[in-house]
């Protein structure tokens, strides 16, 4: 049984302990799922978590619009990635790919929300670029005002649902300034004329992954979120609540790798005795409960003080985004040295924790970028 006392900081209301007890409940019945065919998985998993209702924080209510719940997100992040991470990587998308529609759009534009939210259409975030990855403000693809529509033209990649979405979150250079300020964001429909998916992306922790191409795509005025230029602002405000949720899918991971070193080292026998009769495996359990409960307080302040009204959050999401990734990957480490061989074997849960994990301190905002943000941070207040 996992630890849950964390539950009980003063972070959370009741109705976050109640939400982890139930999910913990939902998920020990529906899953892991098969991920032969990931996107098929991937849409099951959106689906399934829409119409027994999981995916309602990902989004506002269009009807009662309110502030996203960014602690419910993070347990629940957590929770789906102790059980499954690609359950936790349908969900986390719904919140990305919709978070500047939430924030920033319009009511025309949140209908999409009711769908999303519902599990009835997948949602997709589309920053990324082959040149301007952590440099968004280096990104290429225009957006060109022609009459009542943007024409936009050129690439996305890394983009997490690529190729299954059915509604992208887009940015663009539009060119009312220089840089990060010349940059606006739309809402782009997957089926819109001309935009193509260029290439489906492998990686390690298999997850739908595109490369997608705009060959001269009309959007109507009115698909763009706020106004000209405002991309950039839109961009980070999101990922100023969604990196906190990062390191809960990080947390949850950890945890999970914890939990199976203490049963490994409570089973196994070394030298006639169980391995957790010695002394260098209770130091690498200590080491990886210390990281845990250490990167579980970040996490859970940042997405505290989010909730109670911080306009931003960027120093604290970017340190709980920062630890739990890195210590996350500690933690599992450690984890596939105390289970051995098994540790390596195709298929065994530490397994795929370890390749699951990599891929998190790299994606909103690699860990060299974090330690950037906080030094300006740090050194803007001083």
């Amino acid at each position: 049984m996992p630890d849950r006392s964390f539950l009980n900081w003063p972070f959370f209301e009741d109705r976050h302990r109640a939400l982890a007890e139930t999910l913990e409940a939902w998920c020990a019945k529906n899953l892991p799922l098969d991920h032969h065919d990931v996107d098929a998985a991937c849409r099951e998993l959106v689906a399934k978590l829409g119409s027994d209702g999981w995916l309602t924080p990902t989004a506002i209510d269009p009807g009662k619009p309110g502030p996203l719940d960014v602690r419910a997100l993070c347990v629940t992040r957590e929770t789906l990635a102790r059980h499954d991470g690609l359950a936790d990587f349908a969900f986390a998308m719904q919140g990305l790919g919709t978070g500047a529609i939430s924030l920033f759009g319009t009511p025309d534009q949140q209908r999409w929300l009711e769908k999303t939210r519902a599990g009835e259409s997948i949602s997709a975030f589309a920053l990324s670029e082959p040149r301007s990855g952590s440099d968004v403000a280096n990104m290429e693809m225009t957006a060109v005002l022609d009459g009542d529509n943007y024409v936009l033209s050129g690439e996305k990649t890394w983009i997490s649902n690529g190729g299954i979405a059915d509604v992208y979150t887009v940015f663009a250079r539009t060119g009312e300034a220089p840089g990060a300020k010349g940059i606006s964001a739309f809402v782009v429909p997957a089926n819109t004329k001309g935009l193509g998916v260029a290439e489906r992306l492998e990686v390690i922790a298999p997850h739908p992954l595109a490369r997608l191409s705009f060959d001269n795509v009309r959007v109507p005025t009115s698909a763009m979120i706020g106004k000209p230029g405002d991309g950039f602002r839109i961009a980070m405000s999101v990922l100023d609540v969604f990196r906190s949720t990062v390191g809960a899918a990080a947390l949850g991971f950890a945890r999970r790798a914890l939990d199976e070193s203490v049963k490994r080292a409570a089973e196994r026998k070394l030298f006639g005795a169980p391995m957790a009769e010695l002394q260098m495996v209770q130091g690498h359990i200590a080491d990886m409960a210390l990281d845990v409960d250490a990167a579980a307080l970040l996490i859970y302040r940042a997405a505290w003080t989010k909730d109670m009204g911080a306009a931003r959050v960027t120093r604290e999401a970017a340190m709980a985004k920062l630890f739990a990734t890195d210590k996350a990957q500690e933690v599992i480490d450690k984890a596939v040295q105390l289970h051995g061989g098994d540790g390596v074997r195709k298929g065994h849960i530490v397994e795929r924790l370890y390749r699951e994990i990599r891929a998190l301190r790299i994606y909103e905002g690699a860990s060299d970028v974090q330690k950037v943000v906080i030094a300006r941070q740090v050194m803007g207040a001083a």
